[in-house]
């Protein structure tokens, strides 16, 4: 492994000793798998995060922890990356821990070893559940500020969220839907990644409120569960649609919209509208394929910087930045952002 940077900015990147650090980098015994892949981890993360080495303001180390398929994790490492020179003289250091799949449990250990180690935040993407509001809240009694993103845990004493309007969002994709769907449609598929996402429960209260009042003869049919990610979303989709022979249009809050098509067009179902969310690696290239209706989509990079600047602010280092809810945006492969086109 690279010495590049020194064990002791590694160790700091990591969360880590720097006499663990050191058996890593010189292949010593003892080392378990997990410890290794956090150095290799932080390494990568210090070669992109390489100028804010070399500032000379104060260094904050916030923790960024998401439970998210890998395609939207990505989006959400390269916009808080991209707004770090922003924050200048201070020297911002996001450690990044992302997980496909996080248990409430693994995800309340996860906070307990950040608030050992030592934070000056917290950026968390995590399900709204009792186990993860207390470890929000021991956090707290730290002294380590919580900025909840894309998804809130309101119960908790979370500093504040940013994020989309979730609810505003899903009655967004109602209106559209109402407004596309043909005169005779009879059903609609939604689907969330978990329904203890509360972000993505918001956006389906918002989207099934609106649609019942526009299109009250519509049947909503759930199939959600499969976190996102391809395969289980495609099984999920499969099970409940296999006595539907019509889906109108599909609402998809949690991703994993190439399975979701496949599955439908093995029953020989094409839906005439599609309404999907986030500009990910999948999602463009569906939409550009006209597979895709819409995107619903808001800027990673404005929530990422509200949310650093809340925590910033928490500690007196930065004015709160006066908004945290993004606005939605409706995307089609005509005004693609200037980051995706």
């Amino acid at each position: 492994m690279t010495h590049r940077f020194p064990v002791k900015e590694i160790a700091l990147q990591s969360g880590l000793s720097t006499a663990t650090v050191d058996r890593v980098l010189n292949n010593r015994a003892h080392v378990s798998p997990q410890t290794r892949r956090r150095v290799e981890d932080a390494v990568e993360e210090l070669i992109r995060q390489e100028g804010q080495l070399a500032a000379r303001g104060r260094r904050v180390f916030i923790d960024v922890l998401v439970e998210a398929p890998k395609r939207f994790s990505r989006e959400i490492q390269m916009a808080s990356e991209a707004v770090l020179s922003e924050f200048k003289p201070i020297a911002l250091r996001p450690r990044f821990h992302v997980f496909e799949t996080l248990s409430p449990q693994d995800c309340a250990l996860e906070l307990e070893r950040i608030g050992r180690r030592g934070s000056q935040g917290v950026c968390l993407k995590a399900r709204d559940t009792g186990l993860v509001r207390a470890a929000i809240n021991a956090l707290t009694d730290r002294g380590i500020p919580v900025v909840t993103v894309f998804t809130d845990n309101p119960g908790s004493r979370r500093l504040a969220y940013a994020g989309l309007n979730n609810i505003r969002a899903g009655q967004t994709a109602a209106y559209l839907m109402h407004n596309w769907l043909p005169d005779d449609a009879e059903a609609v598929l939604t689907t969330l990644s978990q329904h203890s996402f509360q972000g993505e429960e918001h956006r389906y209260e918002g989207f099934s409120k609106q649609l019942r009042a526009l299109r009250p003869s519509i049947q909503l049919l759930d199939a959600s569960g499969g976190g996102g990610h391809n395969p289980a979303t495609g099984k999920e989709v499969a099970e409940q649609v296999v006595t539907q022979r019509r889906i109108d249009g599909v609402y998809s809050m949690g991703g994993g919209n190439r399975a979701i098509l496949t599955a439908l067009g093995d029953m020989g179902i094409q839906p005439s509208t599609f309404i999907a969310h986030d500009l990910d690696e999948d999602n463009l290239e569906l939409l550009a394929q006209s597979r895709l209706s819409v995107v619903l989509y808001h800027d990673l990079k404005c929530d990422m910087r509200a949310a650093f600047r809340q925590c910033l602010a928490f500690h007196g280092l930065a004015e709160a930045p006066s908004q945290l809810e993004s606005d939605i945006q409706i995307v089609t492969p005509m005004n693609l952002p200037a980051d995706y086109a």
